[in-house]
């Protein structure tokens, strides 16, 4: 079983071909892993740019899925389905993916697999990793902020969510303040290394309080504040600075996973999305884990940000379930994991 995956919802192109068994098992191969980042193009201004990126994406993203097929010496007709992003996302790049998959798949007569890109992230773990079902998991992203117990392939609950911002929001708005440019997250954990964690005491939203949301707000507005009393060019403050503040998410995090266990205890915890590319934090939430009697499990640091592997994947766990959408698929700019899960307003 082999799909070609395609993720444009932010701010990569991304196409990717996987291979796996027919049946239910977890562990694919990736036969091809192409990405095109757009961050020259969206560095300039301090965040993704809606236009410029659906702009880049129609540009790249025919030349993408040659380089893969080329990459992984297939021929569109040597694959069993097409998969894309089909939401959440910027709506106009999630419009470029889902529409180039459709026609591929249109064109070679091959099943359309219409994937949420939440879903990617959550099931990307099974794909390097023999994880079974059900898991919790922390999805972390610069758009999201999630606990979930995941069943399966869309069977998901909503274990808890920000109130306010998301965490990977968090990181790129500290990085802007402190001058480190974007994405924030990398720098903040490079510059964090040399500094002293405990230096700056920083308020923890929601620490403590019973329940699985979080709140990323009021950190962020400690900072802004921090950072207006630094020194201009105190190198030694502004390590200290993302040190402390990549501590007090730290703690955010592991307290809130912490009540998910003690809650429905399952014995795997998965950490997916861009942010749990950072190593501090994994190695934080997998000392909560082990508290919890369970097992830290996440992808590797190369499938955490957005990429098309994980889409393709999501895309063979669906199609193993004949979950194949049809042609007249609408992109969606939200597409809850949960659907009756609350609304935060």
């Amino acid at each position: 079983m082999r799909v070609l995956g395609i993720e444009t919802s932010c701010d990569e192109t991304a196409v990717a071909i996987v291979e796996a068994p027919a049946g239910t098992r977890p562990q694919g191969t990736i036969l091809a892993n192409v990405v095109y980042s757009q961050q020259t193009e969206h560095r300039r201004f301090g965040g993704v740019v809606p236009e410029i990126a659906a702009r880049a994406h129609l540009e790249r993203l025919d030349g993408l899925v040659e380089e893969a097929l080329a990459t992984a010496g297939l021929a569109l007709g040597d694959l069993d389905a097409i998969a894309a992003t089909g939401g959440p996302g910027l709506i106009g790049g999630v419009m470029v993916g889902v529409m180039a998959a459709k026609g591929l798949a249109f064109a070679r007569r091959k099943p359309f697999l219409a994937v949420n890109h939440l879903e990617g992230h959550a099931l990307s773990v099974r794909l390097t990793e023999p994880v079974d079902f059900p898991y919790l998991l922390l999805l972390v992203s610069g758009g999201h902020c999630q606990l979930l117990t995941v069943r399966g392939p869309g069977d998901f609950t909503r274990l808890g969510t920000t109130i306010d911002d998301a965490v990977g929001e968090c990181f790129d708005k500290a990085a802007k303040l402190l001058g480190l440019g974007f994405p924030g997250g990398p720098a903040i954990e490079r510059l964090a290394k040399d500094g002293d964690d405990r230096r700056f005491d920083l308020p923890r939203p929601m620490w403590r309080k019973p329940g699985c949301d979080f709140s990323f707000s009021g950190l962020k507005t400690a900072v802004r504040l921090a950072v207006e009393k630094l020194d201009a060019g105190d190198e030694r403050a502004r390590a200290d600075l993302c040190a402390s503040f990549q501590r007090t998410v730290g703690d955010v995090l592991a307290d809130r996973c912490a009540n998910a266990l003690r809650a429905a205890p399952p014995s795997t915890l998965v950490v997916a999305g861009g942010v749990a590319a950072n190593l501090y934090l994994r190695r934080r939430l997998d000392e909560t884990a082990r508290q919890h009697g369970a097992g830290l499990v996440a992808p590797p640091v190369a499938l955490c940000t957005d990429n098309g592997a994980m889409i393709a994947w999501a895309g063979i766990e669906r199609l193993r379930l004949g979950l194949v959408d049809a042609l007249d698929f609408k992109p969606r700019p939200r597409w809850p994991l949960d659907p009756t899960a609350a609304v935060r307003v």
